[in-house]
């Protein structure tokens, strides 16, 4: 890991600091708070993480709490939570009812690993490569994901659990009109709560999700021999927890910097990632990574900005089902539902399907942003959705900048010479056909080429240009290549010659 520059301090220093929040009340307060609701809504995600998983409900929730306190400390991106998730637990769900529990932990280790390596050799830089479209398209995504997560909890259910979620929604709704001290999503779950217990009113609740700890969380070191047969059973999952781990927690970082308008250092929060997973593993916890749902519960409905909001989350947790158990356990599920619906409502960009936006933004765009959406939704995996979404975008790039090249053809006065000149940049796309656009035979004895309005970027370019030079030779005419700039003429020099 390279040294920070004065300006990359700059640009990575929290805004606002720690310290600052310690120091003003009000901030405190609401950091605090933050963590409250963040850490109520972890419970019941958790548990039926825990489930996906095949492990019991403990293991997910220990995870959360060791996750959260430890990226509060190691991460780089403020206010973002990490804790157990499903694209991580739908990975990894194979290993446990196949090969056991032990198992199961050594891979939640080795994928800390890999993460750890994987942020070190800077796998965080490829982030830039994510166009904006795909980031809108994974956004939408998650916040159609975590709407329809709460279905299970809608259907087939006594029927005053639909207007115990409408009267959450109202609660967080008004109460911003009032006051944004006290988060919105805490008073909504306080109100709703303090209905059901006062009228007895038989809905499901947290406890009814599986059975919480009672205990401290444990070492758990995995009893599996260290040898190569180990590691190809669980590399491959160990493997693939890395890179969804890592993809959900960057890209869930990069939307955090857009709506609190602050940087954060995702090279620092990729090997964090990779700490908190063995972290998580040592102590018999399932891993996972950055959830968005829980972090825009937090930074957006809450207003948290800083390391505080984080801390107290996993604490709370922690404190939540091991000490207050009895009472969690009567929180009504219908209050948790409530909450994820308007994190799921606030989460969507809206703008980006409304009417006036789709007939002004370009349709390959709009195209991308869909085609995001439709695969995470088909596959159930973020990953696959930014992936592919990332390819479709790449491959309509590609398709409309090699339609960008031009070439103009002039034959000088006395007819002995012609000059091509090329205009636009020249790579595998737009040069495979740049050899057709030479009339070879009509072509007077003196060929130049003029390539001061384009630029070389790959091997099928300086291809396409010995071609034509061949093409010429063969018809004993002579070709002269001017107006490249010192990148073309370097990469040409190198590279001439040597496709025959």
């Amino acid at each position: 890991m390279s040294a920070l520059t004065v300006d990359d301090r700059a640009r990575y220093r929290a805004n606002p600091t720690v310290l600052q929040a310690l120091k003003s009340p009000r901030m405190l307060t609401r950091e605090v708070l933050a963590g409250l609701v963040v850490g109520l809504a972890l419970i019941p995600e958790a548990i039926a993480f825990s489930v996906i998983a095949g492990v019991d409900p403990k293991v997910g929730l220990f995870s959360s709490f060791i996750m959260a306190v430890s990226i509060a400390f190691l991460g780089g991106r403020p206010a973002m939570v990490t804790a157990a998730t499903g694209a991580v637990a739908l990975v990894i769900a194979p290993v446990a009812p196949t090969y056991g529990m032990d198992y199961f932990i050594a891979t939640v280790i080795l994928a800390g690993i890999f993460q750890v390596i994987l942020g070190v050799l800077g796998v965080a830089k490829l982030m830039r490569f994510i166009p904006r479209s795909v980031m809108v398209g994974f956004v939408n995504a998650l916040a159609i994901f975590v709407f329809s997560s709460q279905f299970p909890q809608l259907i087939d259910k006594p029927w005053m659990v639909y207007p115990l979620v409408a009267l959450g929604i109202v609660v967080m709704i008004v109460m911003p009109r009032i006051t944004r001290v006290v988060p919105a999503p805490l008073v909504s779950v306080i109100i709703v709560t303090a209905v059901v217990l006062t009228f007895a009113i038989a809905v499901p609740t947290v406890g009814d999700q599986g059975e919480l700890p009672k205990s401290l969380p444990e070492l758990f070191i995995p009893n599996v021999p260290l040898t190569w047969e180990t590691f190809t059973i669980i590399a491959p999952f160990a493997l693939g927890v890395s890179l969804v781990g890592l993809m959900e927690s960057l890209l869930t970082a990069k939307l955090v910097d857009e709506i609190t308008d602050t940087h954060s250092n995702k090279t620092r929060e990729s090997w964090a990632q990779g700490v908190a997973n063995m972290l998580s593993g040592i102590f018999g916890g399932m891993g996972g990574c950055a959830v968005i749902g829980q972090t825009m519960i937090g930074v957006k409905a809450s207003g948290a900005r800083t390391r505080i909001s984080t801390f107290c989350a996993g604490i709370f947790l922690f404190l939540l089902v091991v000490v207050f158990g009895d009472f969690v356990s009567t929180i009504p599920m219908a209050a948790l539902v409530a909450v994820m619906i308007m994190v799921a409502i606030g989460a969507f960009d809206w703008h980006s399907v409304k009417p006036s936006t789709l007939k002004r933004m370009p349709k390959s765009e709009t195209f991308v942003m869909v085609a995001t959406v439709l695969l995470v939704l088909v596959t159930h995996n973020l990953a696959v959705g930014v992936v592919g979404g990332v390819l479709v975008a790449s491959v309509l790039f590609v398709r409309r900048v090699a339609h960008f090249v031009s070439v103009s053809r002039t034959v000088s006065e006395d007819g002995d010479s012609v000059t091509y000149v090329v205009n636009g940049e020249l790579f595998f796309a737009s040069s495979n056909d740049l050899t057709t656009l030479f009339s070879y035979s009509s072509d007077p004895e003196r060929v130049v080429i003029d390539l001061t309005g384009s630029h070389i970027w790959d091997a099928s370019t300086v291809a396409a240009l010995d071609a034509i030079e061949t093409k010429y030779a063969a018809l004993g005419k002579s070709v002269e290549i001017i107006g490249m700039n010192d990148s073309s003429q370097r990469m040409r020099g190198r590279l001439t010659g040597g496709f025959e």
